[in-house]
């Protein structure tokens, strides 16, 4: 299972793959044929994606839900970022999407190809109506990607929520 997108292909994490992404890189590189140059694993960071661990291990029909899907640049297979949705859809059909990339490959439109073809992915499983994101109010990129998806700000408080309706 993989996304593919004009320049880049969204490998989703298994269990395995998740353990080396947190402890062992070179593991997860060896497996992925790939170089990892994302999300440094470390602090806050590195706990949300420890707690996605158990959250794959306690709801394994709906593991894609709750794994990171790396952003592998097709050009040298170099991991850029991560993409994810934090829970498989609610009950009003709404999932939120949360994702990150490396400073250095920012303003080059990988985040937006990413969220694109996951927000496509997203819609075609069944239940999905509404895809949710959460942005810091001093974070204009992530905003900005989000508006070329299609998002549309719906509620402002410390942070921003932003809102993208299937249509």
């Amino acid at each position: 299972m993989q996304l593919e997108t004009k320049r880049l292909l969204l490998l989703p994490l298994d269990e395995v793959q998740i353990k080396n992404w947190t402890e062992n890189i070179p593991a997860l590189e060896q497996a992925l044929c790939c170089a990892y140059d994302g999300e440094r694993m470390e602090g806050v960071f590195l706990q949300i994606v420890r707690e996605q661990i158990k959250k794959m291990q306690n709801d394994r029909e709906n593991w894609l839900f709750h794994t990171f899907w790396l952003l592998l640049r097709k050009e040298d297979r170099t991991v850029v970022g991560a993409v994810d949705f934090k829970a498989p859809p609610d009950k009003d059909g709404a999932v939120e999407i949360g994702y990150g990339l490396n400073a250095a490959y920012e303003h080059n439109g990988y985040m937006t190809e990413a969220v694109e073809a996951m927000c496509g992915w997203a819609f075609a499983q069944p239940g999905v109506r509404t895809i949710l994101a959460e942005t810091e109010r001093e974070n204009g990129a992530s905003q900005r990607v989000l508006q070329r998806c299609a998002f549309r700000l719906y509620r402002e408080a410390e942070t921003l929520w932003w809102k993208r309706i299937k249509t």
